[in-house]
């Protein structure tokens, strides 16, 4: 078993190889048991949101497990839950490589992977095989590029999806897959969202939508009002974003979504914004240059329930879960909070 803590010893050597080479490396490890501990268990971090109960608030955003084969080995590194996704009806092979880059002096990834997975069926038979294990486990859901419904898409994935997920996350918000955002226009989020929730199911799993950063102020109140309107689970603040902070990396130049150190204040800035517009009375999962305890701590103090991370691994390694799990312990004791639930939104 490789312990954790070697991660900066063999950082160097992973850098080597192109950033997609570099995660299929990782995703391998994974699947060969490369990896430290049991499962999280409930401790002080323990929480409830969307009825359901995580052993701590931090997850694995969508994009790392593309087509959910490793998450039980993602909640072993620490995390309290996983993302797994985006999946399509179909499988598809996304946009021609490189199409993943690291930023290395900006903390930062920008990738255009296009929904790049396996397929519905694929993932079925991956996911059907942990049924009855512990861990919440969300599914990310998505539409083929060249659908010509995407609704039906996302209706097809939810049906299929449904017994099998924690819960299901709606992406209309990445930036690569042309047209995709369009649907978070309030006429076409509506149609979404009633389609996707008819083919879950009144018994299904709880609907999380996840949204772009790149909003204007009428988008987020619409977007928040059709949320509470439709009783949601929860709204997953941020994806990545098309736009560039001062960067200096020789890839800054790449198109794709920009994920990582740089979208840190945005992300925050979203996070507060969507608080205000919901009122607390939706969940909210703060996602977006989260890498360090004080990061996850500001979120949650900020409004989120649950935050997420995915690009930080890869400059930290698979004991960052554990390590950012550490810091919200000593940082919910040092400022008096007793549970998570208790800290969401002090600071709003």
């Amino acid at each position: 078993m490789l312990k954790l803590d070697l991660y900066p010893l063999l950082r160097p050597l992973l850098f080597r190889f192109d950033a997609e080479t570099a995660h299929g490396l990782a995703m391998l490890a994974l699947k060969l048991g490369v990896q430290s501990g049991k499962p999280a268990v409930n401790g002080p971090l323990a929480t409830e949101v969307a009825g359901m109960s995580f052993a701590n608030p931090l997850g694995m955003a969508a994009g790392f497990d593309k087509d959910g084969e490793v998450p039980d080995a993602l909640l072993a590194l620490g995390f309290g839950f996983s993302e797994v996704g985006s999946i399509t009806p179909l499988p598809q092979e996304g946009n021609p490589r490189p199409r993943l880059f690291r930023l290395a002096e900006d903390r930062a990834v920008i990738n255009r992977m296009g929904f790049n997975n396996k397929g519905g069926a694929a993932a079925i038979a991956l996911l059907a095989k942990r049924l009855g294990r512990p861990g919440v486990v969300g599914i990310n859901i998505g539409a083929n590029k060249d659908s010509t419904d995407r609704v039906a898409d996302y209706a097809t994935m939810a049906r299929l999806m449904a017994p099998l997920a924690s819960y299901l996350a709606v992406n209309i918000s990445s930036p690569n897959t042309p047209g995709l955002r369009a649907l978070q226009d309030e006429g076409a989020l509506t149609g979404l969202l009633d389609a996707v929730l008819a083919a879950r199911g009144v018994a299904g799993p709880p609907v999380f939508l996840k949204v772009a950063p790149d909003l204007e102020p009428a988008d987020i109140d619409a977007i928040a009002r059709i949320a509470i309107d439709r009783q949601l689970g929860a709204l997953i603040v941020t994806n990545t974003t098309i736009t560039r902070p001062h960067l200096v990396s020789r890839h800054r130049g790449e198109t794709g979504g920009l994920s990582g150190a740089p979208l840190k204040s945005l992300a925050l800035e979203r996070l507060r914004d969507f608080r205000k517009a919901t009122g607390g009375a939706l969940p909210l999962v703060g996602v977006g240059g989260i890498a360090t305890a004080d990061d996850a701590w500001e979120r949650i103090c900020a409004g989120a329930s649950l935050v997420q991370l995915y690009s930080a691994m890869v400059y930290e390694g698979p004991g960052i879960a554990r390590k950012i799990v550490r810091g919200l312990e000593a940082l919910m004791r040092r400022d008096g909070f007793t549970s998570v639930a208790q800290a969401v939104g002090s600071a709003a």
